[in-house]
């Protein structure tokens, strides 16, 4: 089949304003980083799932590729097609939709294309609580955080994006519409299909829509942001705060003083509660949730507190008296990836450990860092409570890039640990996969692939990389 026979196929699927090429193509076609800007033959917007199908078996019949698209928020280029022009982008912005809401089964189904705001949302309007929540939450989309297993503040108690999905609806790279849309909790017939798909970043199928948990709304809600002398300070006052308030603790986050201070710089508006943060200081961000009251959200909270700052573990508190307040402590957070954005060149790195190994892992792989490539700043932050550390640093003029990617990810290796906690592998990180999986793990996944995708159509590049001979895994 022709270019321009595909394209009237896809118009007449789709209408031609929904099939955009050109100038209208470029928002679509460019990471959200804006590091990787790609080529494609078309962006198609589908309205519905049997469109997708529709779409996707049409190009499979000519052998096109299908880079599938949410919210383009992204880190690693997962949703951006190569430099070819031969893929098409699948957009599934149109499939906002929600579909259901049950609430005696508390759960929502909603259509990929949702933006995860807008089903927080639906949930509290509902009285529920959808408790995923990322800095992209305004932006990013539902099937984007189920393809990449998105992770967020809340983990520690709710658990990634896979622990909140009873059933998918995906289209196959065949084309067809598997319908699994089950609001079970308990469903032992069978391989786990689900789970398969979520993760798996577009490179097995297209996930159109799925059946989400939803939690009571808690009575109360405190935010803590705590000054601590150190790591090893942070993580004895992560186990407090575990025994304190068992599963009501729902985030627990740690910040570098360095960190806080970029904040402040490019965002003078926003202010510290400490006056004076010594330089290597570490900030806690601790939340609770209560299912009484905001007395006793507040007793118990300040009972944590009061012991940690007793032992040493904290030197200083300020507790939110407010939802604006909790906001703030929560805005200064989620500023450092923007502060860290106006800075020269910044080095991520989005990595996981046992949390009883960060302390050690951080002290040591900074000595490392600074004796390899002296003038190294580092910007450190991340989610403590679930072991996810975003472990990025500013580095001196002329260093490598790709060698101090490797010095951090082979410590990260040693140590028992993962080179992507969350944002997943995509294009940048499809050769340190081939570095750090091994021969069976990376064997079995293509085994996945080439059995569910034997043309290599779905996301083509991203995860798995092609072999010596250049054919799709």
């Amino acid at each position: 089949m022709t270019r321009a026979a595909l394209l009237a196929d896809l118009i007449a699927c789709l209408g031609e304003s929904n099939v955009l090429t050109g100038e209208d193509a470029a928002p679509y076609l460019t990471d959200w980083r804006r590091t990787v800007t790609g080529r494609a033959l078309a962006v198609l917007r589908p309205g519905d799932s049997g469109e997708v199908a529709r779409v996707v078996r049409l190009c499979a019949a000519a052998g096109v590729p299908v880079v599938p698209q949410g919210g383009n928020t992204g880190q690693v280029a997962a949703a951006t097609p190569d430099a070819s022009a031969s893929a098409v982008v699948l957009s599934l912005a149109r499939m906002n939709r929600v579909r259901a809401v049950d609430l005696d089964n508390d759960t929502i189904t909603v259509e990929a294309g949702c933006v995860l705001q807008a089903v927080q949302e639906a949930a509290r309007q509902a009285g529920r609580l959808f408790p995923l929540s990322l800095g992209a939450q305004g932006s990013c989309t539902i099937g984007g955080n189920l393809a990449t297993n998105a992770g967020g503040t809340q983990v520690l108690r709710y658990g990634n994006a896979r622990e909140l999905a009873l059933g998918l609806e995906v289209v196959t790279p065949q084309g067809e519409i598997w319908d699994g849309l089950r609001g079970l909790r308990k469903d032992n017939t069978g391989y786990d299909l689900r789970d398969l798909y979520i993760g798996s970043e577009g490179t097995l199928g297209v996930i159109t829509a799925a059946v989400l948990k939803l939690f009571p709304l808690p009575r109360a809600q405190r935010t803590a942001l705590i000054a601590v002398p150190g790591l090893p300070q942070a993580l004895q006052l992560l186990q407090r705060a575990r025994a304190g308030f068992g599963a009501g603790l729902t985030a627990f986050e740690v910040m570098s003083a360095a960190c806080m201070r970029d904040v402040v710089q490019a965002f003078p508006l926003q202010r510290m509660p400490f006056a004076d943060l010594p330089g290597d200081a570490w900030c806690a961000l601790l939340e609770v949730s209560d299912s009484e009251d905001e007395q006793h959200a507040q007793e118990r909270l300040e009972a944590v507190l009061a012991a940690a700052l007793e032992e040493g573990e904290a030197l200083d508190a300020a507790v939110s008296v407010s939802g604006a307040q909790s906001a703030a402590f929560w805005h200064l957070r989620e500023s450092i990836t923007l502060a860290l954005a106006q800075a020269r060149a910044c080095v991520k790195h989005d990595i996981s450990l046992p949390a009883s190994r960060i302390p050690d892992f951080v002290q040591s792989t900074d000595a490392a860092l600074a004796a390899a490539f002296p003038g190294v700043a580092m910007r450190v932050f991340g989610h403590l409570g679930d072991g996810n550390l975003h472990y990025n640093l500013l580095p001196p003029e002329g260093a490598s890039q790709t060698d101090i990617q490797r010095l951090v990810h082979d410590r990260v290796h040693q140590a028992g640990g993962s080179i992507s906690a969350e944002q997943g592998i995509g294009q940048r990180r499809v050769q340190d996969l081939q570095r750090y999986k091994s021969v069976v793990e990376l064997d079995l996944m293509r085994r996945i692939k080439r059995a569910l995708d034997p043309q290599g159509l779905m996301n083509p590049g991203k995860v798995l990389s092609a072999d010596s001979d250049g054919v799709l895994p």
